[in-house]
């Protein structure tokens, strides 16, 4: 395609996103109480040290308004992402090769799952997350969020986990394209190893340890996945090579 018709194909996929979060935000305002409770259970095991007897607090009159225009976004997001990532996939699909867009299904899939998995564990891991932080300032402190800075604080959590736990389609896929190689990646998995900590150190919004070593370990793990998958990935080639 020319590149007039590479932008015309974009902004079709982009429009195609757009009006999938849209759909996706309606069900997102009417599911606001129900995620609502479910993101204010981290907050419960510390709410009997809060001035506000469990609840979050607000500090001005439109604060809870626009925490549902929030909380409504996110969800739509969320909803929306598999028809995010297929657009996505859509759009890249006609510059490979036909035997790598056999790999569209499974991409989106693992991508999701993935996804789910790191939201996951930061969702678990927040409660100890905020007893850390609680503790660290010391008792005399009195803990009472805003009902702003803890959804935020909890969405980017979230968001971090989900995104890093993307990182073994990343690795898979840079072997793929001839990238890196497998020898590479062992031969200098050390070096991933403080490379890693170092990057979730920065990406973790809390900075606290907790969430440092709940992220930390799972992405050694699915380093030492990817050098797997690519070590098998290589035998089939030599093995094929040889048969032809």
């Amino acid at each position: 395609m020319t590149l007039m018709e590479h932008l015309m194909e974009l902004r079709r996929r982009v429009i195609i996103s757009v009006a999938a979060v849209g759909v996706a935000a309606i069900a997102g305002w009417f599911l606001y109480p129900w995620v609502f409770h479910l993101l204010l259970g981290p907050y419960r095991d510390i709410a009997s040290r809060s001035i506000a007897g469990g609840n979050l607090i607000v500090t001005s009159p439109l604060e809870g308004f626009a925490v549902r225009i929030k909380i409504t976004m996110y969800v739509a997001v969320a909803l929306a992402m598999p028809v995010i990532l297929w657009q996505i996939w859509r759009f890249v699909a006609p510059g490979l090769y036909r035997h790598e867009r056999r790999y569209a299904l499974p991409f989106v899939i693992a991508a999701i799952l993935l996804f789910v998995m790191g939201a996951s564990v930061a969702y678990w891991t927040l409660p100890k997350a905020l007893d850390w932080l609680s503790a660290v300032g010391g008792n005399n402190i009195t803990q009472a969020y805003t009902a702003d800075k803890y959804f935020q604080l909890i969405a980017y959590m979230m968001l971090a986990f989900g995104i890093c736990f993307e990182f073994p389609i990343l690795l898979i896929f840079l072997q793929m394209a001839n990238i890196v190689s497998t020898d590479w990646l062992r031969k200098y998995r050390r070096h991933a190893i403080v490379a890693i900590v170092v990057v979730v150190a920065v990406a973790t919004p809390s900075n606290d340890p907790i969430s440092l070593i709940a992220l930390s370990l799972p992405l050694v793990v699915f380093y030492e996945v990817a050098v797997i998958v690519g070590r098998i990935r290589n035998r089939r080639k030599r093995r094929a090579a040889a048969d032809a």
